[in-house]
């Protein structure tokens, strides 16, 4: 259920995320910001919609959707993409498409912390957040 997700959620510890900016083609400027920035993230249900609202001193998104409908996305780092989320046993799977490429965020609860695992090609990054 998304119900297990749907909390406040602050970054407190990441593993290779400037290696996968850089593997999305992320200016050094942007990855310097993105790699000291400590976001917190907002997920929650509202009119039949999950929302994940991510908030940092750096930029602020927001995106809504039904699960397992594809939508139009804007990335933190300006992409436009075609993405979905899909619900898949405990894990909230959510893929970005653009330019005949592909990057998945998969998110699961482990010891009540949410675990988001970045992949894009061979580069994997892992950050780790705790409830607020």
């Amino acid at each position: 259920m998304v119900d297990a997700f749907c909390a406040t959620w602050k970054l407190t510890d990441s593993q290779n995320f400037d290696e996968y900016m850089k593997a999305l083609g992320v200016g050094f400027a942007t990855r310097q910001v993105g790699n000291v920035t400590k976001p917190t993230v907002f997920i929650s249900q509202e009119a039949g919609k999950v929302v994940i609202r991510t908030r940092c001193t750096f930029k602020n998104t927001e995106i809504s959707f039904h699960l397992g409908e594809e939508f139009d996305e804007i990335s933190a780092d300006d992409r436009k993409c075609k993405s979905l989320v899909c619900l898949d046993g405990d894990k909230l799977i959510h893929t970005q498409k653009w330019d005949g490429k592909e990057t998945k965020f998969v998110r699961e609860i482990k010891d009540g912390k949410m675990v988001l695992t970045l992949t894009f090609g061979d580069v994997v990054c892992v950050r780790h957040y705790e409830k607020v």
